[in-house]
């Protein structure tokens, strides 16, 4: 597979999880959802102030205007490129944290025989167009975060991108692994190229070492195949070796790594 264009792979990533309230203004776009994911509540250097450096102090005020405004932590996704260079600079002078690294892989169809093969059929795992009760049950209750509406805001997350949602149970059958197939428009100018992304991808914890996210990751990357993707991507922390060994081998690389770049909390003085 030809080296992933980078940008164009941070556009598909935005489109597959699309956050309801933004405002772009310097080329920063600032992503808010009521605080659920970090993805989605935070702003996405889509390319290089105009000015770079000197325009990123303003940019920033505008930020902390913005997020304070809905009562929000300041946050960058922020790439590891030489694109970002200045910015994590900046950041750096400005004491934001560096926190959740986390990998790009990406996968085209030729390496489809590089899925295990388990003896399961697309029959044997469940699809469906949007997230069901049972699928978002699962999912929240091993990603979930926050309580109240805050699942109500990851549905509407979720179905802010056309999707195939996948569900496989266990022998008593109660669900115990669940995997989403995001495919978002193509970037303009592109539409040759058919981007699919893995989200979601949970297993119960009773569940887990028993193949049930192979077989998900296989029915998912099947019927992505049936649909014209040619290539995936998906995102896994760094730190989670077990996963990143599953994605291995199915055939995805590593294509990039981001951090979360944080705003520490200001501290203030109280007492006498």
């Amino acid at each position: 597979m030809a080296e992933t264009d980078l940008p164009d792979l941070e556009t598909v990533m935005d489109a597959a999880w699309p956050a309801p309230d933004r405002h772009e203004t310097g080329g920063w776009v600032f992503r808010a959802a009521d605080g659920v994911t970090q993805r989605a509540n935070s702003i996405w250097p889509r390319r290089e102030p105009d000015g770079s450096l000197q325009e990123m102090p303003g940019l920033l005020r505008e930020a902390r205007a913005w997020y304070r405004g809905r009562r929000l932590p300041v946050i960058f996704q922020v790439f590891d490129t030489a694109r970002n260079t200045e910015l994590n600079a900046f950041l750096d002078t400005e004491g934001f944290t560096r926190q959740s690294e986390t990998l790009a892989m990406v996968r085209s169809s030729g390496w489809s025989a590089a899925v295990p093969e388990s003896g399961v059929g697309l029959s044997d795992v469940e699809f469906f167009p949007g997230p069901s009760a049972e699928w978002l049950q699962l999912w929240w209750s091993v990603d979930g975060r926050g309580a109240g509406t805050s699942l109500d805001t990851a549905r509407g997350i979720l179905e802010g991108c056309p999707s195939l949602y996948a569900l496989v149970r266990d022998d008593d059958g109660v669900p115990a692994a669940v995997g989403r197939l995001a495919v978002p428009p193509g970037p303009e100018g592109q539409a040759a190229r058919q981007w699919g992304g893995l989200y979601c991808m949970a297993t119960r914890p009773d569940a887990r070492r028993r193949g049930y996210a192979t077989r998900v990751l296989q029915a998912l990357l099947k019927a992505g195949a049936a649909q014209g993707v040619d290539s995936y991507w998906l995102l896994v922390t760094a730190a989670n070796r077990g996963a990143r060994e599953l994605y291995t081998n199915a055939g995805f690389r590593e294509s990039g790594r981001y951090l979360y770049r944080q705003e520490r909390p200001k501290r203030h003085l109280t007492g006498c």
